[in-house]
């Protein structure tokens, strides 16, 4: 097949969608299938185009293989909302041209968020006759609603006028978790239209490994420690004011250690926390090089999964599949009717706790450090339940038969 997937975020980006559609496409082209992306340069998480790239309108190279055509995106490190619509209208402007000039795909798979690419994407499908299947990771605008960042009403009836837009308009849409599900049924969506492929890790690269000579441990000075580790975005929905609180209180044994990793200017941030409230057992450190990312989850004896209580239930962090197929036991400080805390009660390789309760997080990690059977044990379980349910490979099978299945 000859598969275009059209997606605002892509390696070299560190976190987040980009290495879930870099693994997709560069899994896809391995199974004998002609892939092309579509993006923007890369900017995320700093939201500055990166080095090699500025300067640019168009730019294409080969990645392992794969087409990736990039266009200029408009974009602020500090981005207000008129930032954010540029930033959307100038992908949805610029990347078209590209994405219409190439080869004529057999299926198109679509990335949202931002919501706004369903329109370059259906025009595609439609000038080219190809089938679109709709990915769904985030719906931003109704969470943005939810915790009250996104109060304008037209604006609102815009967003939702161009989700039932999307919606009607793919011809499948793929859904990460059971609450995204749950979100489109009572949309209208027909239970036919949507197909639940989860978000995965590839577990031959993402592994456990012993922590005795781990690089990252050794390069940290983390030997002989019980690492509580949190690697990813840090913004208003991910509550590290909670697990700096925690920490403060497991001051007193040194043989814990928290690991907090993250973009830049939200390290300071973080580190600010620090110093309020005397938690003197953070390391701050800064997004690590991704061919170091294996090491860094199997230094962790703890990964940490934060979210403030008014999170929307379906959202679904990418951390958990990752830490998972480490073997990296989970303390989930999240809402306990939401996606994440389902996720991780099913896996049966973490615990969830009341989120924005710092005494529940700590009492958690006590318990964790002071029972190295149940850590192991959860361990145990984590990775076992990633190799059955997140692997790459299962992964690219479904979304073949998906991609198979629209074609025909």
């Amino acid at each position: 097949m000859r598969i275009l997937i059209y997606s605002y975020n892509y390696d070299p980006e560190p976190i987040g969608i980009a290495p879930l559609m870099t693994e997709l496409a560069e899994g896809l082209f391995k199974r004998g299938h002609e892939m092309r992306v579509v993006t923007a340069m890369p900017n995320y998480p700093e939201r500055r185009i990166y080095d090699g790239y500025q300067g640019k309108w168009y730019f294409s190279e080969e990645r392992n293989r794969v087409t990736v055509d990039r266009s200029w995106v408009w974009i602020r490190p500090l981005p207000n909302l008129i930032d954010r619509l540029l930033l959307d209208g100038t992908f949805v402007l610029n990347s078209f041209p590209q994405a219409a000039s190439g080869w004529r795909p057999d299926v198109i798979l679509a990335t949202v968020p931002p919501l706004p690419i369903c329109i370059p994407a259906t025009v595609l499908a439609w000038l080219r006759r190809t089938p679109v299947v709709l990915n769904v990771q985030d719906i931003q605008h109704e969470a943005a609603i939810h915790v009250g960042l996104l109060q304008n009403k037209a604006l609102i009836r815009t967003f939702e006028t161009l989700e039932k837009f999307a919606y009607r308009h793919a011809t499948k849409i793929s859904v990460i978790a059971d609450g995204f599900t749950d979100n489109l049924l009572a949309k209208g969506v027909p239970a036919e239209k949507i197909e639940l492929i989860p978000n995965w890790t590839n577990i031959n690269w993402i592994k456990p490994k012993p922590k005795e000579n781990n690089e990252f441990r050794k390069a940290h000075q983390l030997e002989n420690k019980f690492v509580v580790l949190y690697s990813g975005n840090i913004s208003l929905t991910q509550d590290l004011v909670t697990a700096i609180k925690a920490a403060a209180r497991l001051n007193h044994i040194p043989e814990i250690q928290f690991v907090i990793v993250g973009e830049t200017r939200a390290i300071a941030r973080v580190g600010e926390y620090c110093q309020m409230f005397g938690a003197h057992n953070v390391k701050l450190l800064e997004f690590q090089p991704r061919e170091k990312l294996p090491d860094m989850l199997a230094a962790a004896d703890v990964g940490l999964v934060l979210q403030k209580h008014n999170v929307i239930a379906f959202n679904m962090p990418s951390k958990i599949p990752l830490l998972l197929a480490a073997g990296c036991a989970i303390v989930a400080s999240v809402p306990p009717t939401g996606t994440a805390a389902k996720a991780v009660t099913k896996s049966g390789g973490g615990i969830v706790v009341t989120p924005e309760k710092p005494e529940a997080l700590a009492v958690a990690i006590l318990g964790l450090y002071k029972n190295p059977e149940k850590t192991a044990a959860l361990s145990r379980q984590a990775r076992q339940h990633a190799v059955e349910h997140y692997s790459l490979d299962r992964a690219l099978t479904r979304y073949e038969s998906l991609f198979t299945e629209v074609i025909a």
